[in-house]
């Protein structure tokens, strides 16, 4: 086991996934979803996107907290990247269905990024993960796309859900596809620990 958590932990999202894996990962922590503006800037390429906005959302939260003290707020993002272009959460199952069609057969990028506020500052860094999806039979997509699985997932799919059928291999972090690359993670806040008692 890991040594006593000598910090206040806030997670800025309100994804439940996210919140399973920092709790198997041992964390006690709050959760506060961060109220941001997520669109993608002009020639924002995907991995400054998703810091970016991990960044925002740690320190939108941790702004809000009137003495930082031994706080830390960790904020996460992730998208689905295929030819370089943002596959974001589908609007509705049509969306959710061309996005599947876009992947399937093919390889594509799942990146997060992670980013921890503390009254030291702010760091950051960017997970990828390479996934590959077999070829989806069209009665597959559309039952799938019938239920609301989709609907909140970037690249309309889970890789811990019914999507998971379709991925025949991945290359790099499980757990960055599900939204928190939980080694990465520990890394980085143990990082920002330290600089707290520096």
């Amino acid at each position: 086991m890991s040594d006593p958590q000598l910090f206040r932990l806030v997670l800025a999202s309100a994804s439940p996934r996210r919140r399973e894996l920092l709790t198997q990962a041992g964390y006690v922590f709050t959760v506060e979803a961060a109220d941001i503006d997520e669109s993608q800037r002009t020639g924002e390429s995907p991995a400054d996107y998703v810091r970016r906005l991990a960044e925002e959302k740690a320190t939108v939260v941790f702004a809000k907290r009137a003495n930082g003290g031994d706080l830390i707020v960790l904020g996460a993002d992730t998208t689905v990247v295929l030819d370089g272009q943002i596959l974001g959460k589908p609007a509705d199952a049509d969306e959710a269905k061309r996005m599947l069609r876009h992947l399937s057969g093919r390889t594509h990028q799942v990146l997060t990024g992670i980013a921890a506020a503390s009254r030291t500052g702010v760091t950051s860094a960017v997970e990828s993960t390479s996934v590959t999806f077999s070829a989806i039979p069209e009665a597959d997509l559309e039952a799938y796309c019938a239920t609301p699985e989709p609907l909140d997932k970037a690249g309309a799919y889970g890789i811990q859900g019914y999507a998971a059928r379709w991925i025949p291999r991945i290359d790099g972090c499980y757990f960055n596809v599900m939204g928190l690359p939980i080694a990465r993670t520990v890394a980085l806040l143990n990082s920002a620990a330290e600089n707290l008692r520096a």
